[in-house]
C-alpha cells in the first residue's frame, strides 16, 4: 500500500485538473458551435491526463538525476527524493505511461477521424508524438529544455494552444482562428502556475538550471506574474466582442479573485508561495469552465 501511495504522490494529482482545462474549454467552445461528441471528449481527457502524469513522473526522474530535487528545494518531497521508489522502477513506470499514452491517443484519433492514417489523423498523431517528446524532454536528457528557460513556452503551447485548439478541432474538424484567444488565456494562466513554482524554487534552481524568475529576479518575476494572470481577461473580452456573445463578459466576475491572488503572491516568499499554486490552478479551471459554459447561453 505504501508503494502505491508513493507512485500516486509522483503522479502529482493536484496538477491534473489544470491539465484538462484547455481540452474542456476547447470542447465547450465547439459545443457552442454545434459540435460535441462524448466518446471523443472522454478519450481526449484520458489522453491528456496520461500525458500529464507522464510529464510529472519524467520531471521527477530528471530533477533527481540532475540533482535539482535536493533538501534545499522548497516544494513537497516526492517519492524518488524520499527513497520510496527506485530510479529503475521509475524508468519502468515511464515506459508504461508512454505506451498507455500512445494507445489512448491512437484510440482518440481513430474515434475522431474514422482512421488512424487520414490526413487529419496523421497530423494529430504527430502532435501526440510531439507531446510525448516534450513530456520526456522537459528535464530528461543531457540538454533538457526545462533547464534552459523554455518551460514557460512549452506550458503555453501545450496547456493552452494545443490543448484548447486541439479540443475544438477534434469536435469540429476545423479551426476558428478566434479560438486562439481563449486558448492563449488558458495557456497564460497555466504559465502563471509554473512561474509561481519557479519563484518559490529560485534559490535551489540557481545551481543547475535557468528559469524566467532567475533571469528577471524576484521582483521582475512577480511583475511578470501580474501580466500572466491579468492579460487573459483582455483576450477573453476581445473574443467575446468578436463573437458577439454578451454573456461571456460575465467571466470578469473572476477578476477580483485573481487580483486577490496576486496580492498574496506579491507578499509571499519561498515556501509561503506553495499554497498559491493550487489556488491559481483551481481559479484557472473554474474560469475556463465558466467561460466555456457562458458560450452556451
Amino acid at each position: 500500500m505504501s508503494k502505491i501511495k508513493a507512485y500516486i504522490r509522483s503522479f502529482r494529482l493536484r496538477t491534473l485538473p489544470l491539465s484538462v482545462a484547455g481540452i474542456v474549454l476547447g470542447t465547450m467552445l465547439a459545443a457552442a458551435d454545434g459540435a460535441f461528441h462524448v466518446g471523443r471528449f472522454v478519450l481526449a481527457v484520458l489522453t491528456v491526463l496520461l500525458l500529464q502524469i507522464l510529464s510529472n513522473v519524467a520531471n521527477e526522474l530528471g530533477d533527481t538525476l540532475h540533482g535539482t530535487d535536493s533538501d534545499e528545494r522548497q516544494g513537497m518531497v516526492y517519492s524518488l527524493q524520499s527513497g520510496e521508489i527506485s530510479i529503475a522502477a521509475m524508468k519502468r513506470l515511464i515506459i508504461w505511461l508512454v505506451a498507455l499514452s500512445m494507445l489512448s491517443g491512437a484510440a482518440l484519433v481513430a474515434t475522431s477521424f474514422g482512421a488512424l492514417f487520414s490526413r487529419e489523423g496523421v497530423m494529430m498523431l504527430l502532435l501526440g508524438a510531439l507531446a510525448i517528446a516534450a513530456a520526456l524532454g522537459y528535464t530528461l536528457g543531457r540538454h533538457p529544455y526545462g533547464y534552459m528557460g523554455l518551460g514557460d513556452l512549452s506550458v503555453f503551447l501545450f496547456f493552452g494552444l494545443l490543448s484548447t485548439v486541439g479540443g475544438y478541432f477534434l469536435m469540429c474538424w476545423q479551426v476558428d482562428w478566434r479560438v486562439v484567444l481563449p486558448a492563449s488565456a488558458c495557456g497564460l494562466w497555466a504559465v502563471g502556475v509554473l512561474n509561481i513554482n519557479n519563484i518559490r524554487d529560485m534559490e535551489s534552481d540557481r545551481k543547475n538550471r535557468v528559469t524566467i524568475p532567475i533571469l528577471l529576479g524576484e521582483r521582475g518575476a512577480k511583475v511578470y506574474q501580474c501580466l500572466l494572470e491579468l492579460l487573459p481577461f483582455v483576450l477573453l473580452v476581445v473574443y467575446s466582442t468578436l463573437r458577439q456573445t454578451p454573456y461571456s463578459y460575465l467571466v470578469l466576475i473572476f477578476l477580483p479573485l485573481y487580483v486577490a491572488h496576486l496580492y498574496g503572491v506579491w507578499h509571499a516568499r519561498g515556501r509561503e508561495l506553495d499554497g498559491r499554486l493550487p489556488q491559481l490552478s483551481m481559479l484557472t479551471v473554474a474560469s475556463c469552465i465558466a467561460f466555456g459554459a457562458l458560450q452556451l447561453l
